[in-house]
C-alpha cells in the first residue's frame, strides 16, 4: 500500500492507519530528513526479525537505531546521561544525526548491539514524528538498501514502492529523499566522537 502524505499537514486518517499496522506487526517504509527508512514497532519482536531479513542482516550484530518524538522520552531507554550531553543533543535535535547511548534494560535484546549500545534517532520530519507521537513507542530506523549505480530508485517514492511493495505493508510517499545518511555521533565514554560523518553540520 503507498500513501502520499504531506509534511506540512499530514493526513490524519492516514497517519492512524500506519500507527494500527505498526501495532499489528506491521512494516513500513517512511521518509525522514536523509535516506528512506524501514522500520516497525520496536516492540514487535518478529518485525524486527523481517526487517533483518528483508535486508540480509543478522540482528544480534548490528547496531540498530529508533525514531523519537522528541527527548522527553529518552530516559525511558537510555542509561542516565549528564546535562551537558543532553543540552547538546537537545541543540543538535532534530536533525541529521545517530547518537550513539547506553542502553537500558527496556530496550528490546534484539535493538541492543552486543556493547549494550542503542542508536537514537530524532529527525527533522513531521511524518515519521507525528507516527512515533501517535503510535506512543519508538520506531525502529534502518536506512533502504541503496545501489549505487542506481541512486534513483532510493530516492523516488513510486520506485521504492515498486521495489519493496511485496516486502512492506505500508510504503509512505513523502516527497523525494536524500542518498546522505545521518552523522554518527558516539555518546559512550569521556569524548564525543563523530563515528561517521554525513548530513549535517554538527555543533558541539
Amino acid at each position: 500500500m503507498l500513501f502520499r502524505i504531506y509534511e506540512e499537514n499530514p493526513n490524519e486518517r492516514h497517519i492512524q492507519q500506519i500507527v494500527e499496522c505498526l501495532k499489528d506487526g506491521g512494516v513500513i517504509i517512511y521518509p525522514t530528513d536523509t535516506i528512506y527508512g524501514i522500520g516497525c514497532d520496536i516492540t514487535q519482536k518478529k518485525s524486527i526479525e523481517r526487517i533483518a531479513a528483508i535486508k540480509g542482516i543478522n540482528p544480534e550484530n548490528h547496531l540498530f537505531s529508533f525514531i523519537c518524538h522528541d527527548l522527553s522520552h529518552l530516559s525511558d531507554y537510555t542509561r542516565p546521561i549528564n546535562n551537558s550531553l543532553f543540552r547538546l543533543m537537545k541543540h543538535n535535535l532534530p536533525g541529521a544525526f545517530t547518537f550513539v547511548l547506553e542502553a537500558n534494560k527496556n530496550v528490546p535484546q534484539l535493538l541492543q548491539s552486543k556493547r549494550k549500545t542503542i542508536g537514537i534517532r530524532i529527525p527533522d520530519n513531521i511524518i515519521i514524528r507525528t507516527i512515533v507521537r501517535e503510535l506512543g513507542n519508538p520506531v525502529l530506523s534502518s536506512s533502504i538498501q541503496i545501489d549505487e549505480e542506481d541512486y534513483e530508485y532510493a530516492t523516488n517514492p513510486e520506485l521504492i514502492y515498486e521495489t519493496y511493495k511485496d516486502l512492506a505493508d505500508i510504503v509512505i510517499d513523502g516527497g523525494f529523499g536524500d542518498i546522505t545518511p545521518s552523522t554518527v555521533v558516539n555518546c559512550v565514554g569521556d569524548e564525543i566522537e563523530i563515528l561517521r560523518q554525513g548530513k549535517g553540520h554538527f555543533q558541539e
